[in-house]
């Protein structure tokens, strides 16, 4: 009923760039809140990042400051910009969005595939 489509993971340097992007399809009457997760080996997932259909954003601490998280309501697209990264920041980053399901009009949990993001020298 709902897919969400992920791109733009990869390798960086410590200190670089990259984006994320998930765009939403499917029979959705709304989006929210729509953000990031990420989940490193050994470790349990965490939020990176998320946002409102309002647009109020809320930030894992460990990422304040670096990363930005953007959507556009009309497109069904979360962006995460991320800047100065570290090593920790390496892990398997899923878009996940809590949608309006058109038809039986009830709340429910999607996630993406995962886009890997590995941070190395």
């Amino acid at each position: 009923q709902v897919q969400l489509v992920e791109s733009g993971g990869g390798l960086v340097q410590p200190g670089g760039s990259l984006r994320l992007s998930c765009a939403a399809s499917g029979k959705i009457g709304s989006i929210n809140p729509m953000g990031w997760y990420r989940q490193a080996p050994g470790k349990q997932r965490e939020l990176v990042a998320d946002i409102t259909s309002g647009g109020s954003t809320n930030y894992a601490d460990s990422v304040k400051g670096r990363f930005t998280i953007s959507r556009d309501n009309a497109q069904k697209t979360v962006n995460l910009q991320m800047s100065s990264l570290k090593p920790e920041d390496t892990a398997v980053y899923y878009c996940h969005a809590k949608v309006l399901v058109l038809g039986p009009f009830s709340w429910s949990d999607y996630w993406g595939q995962g886009t890997q993001v590995t941070v190395s020298s």
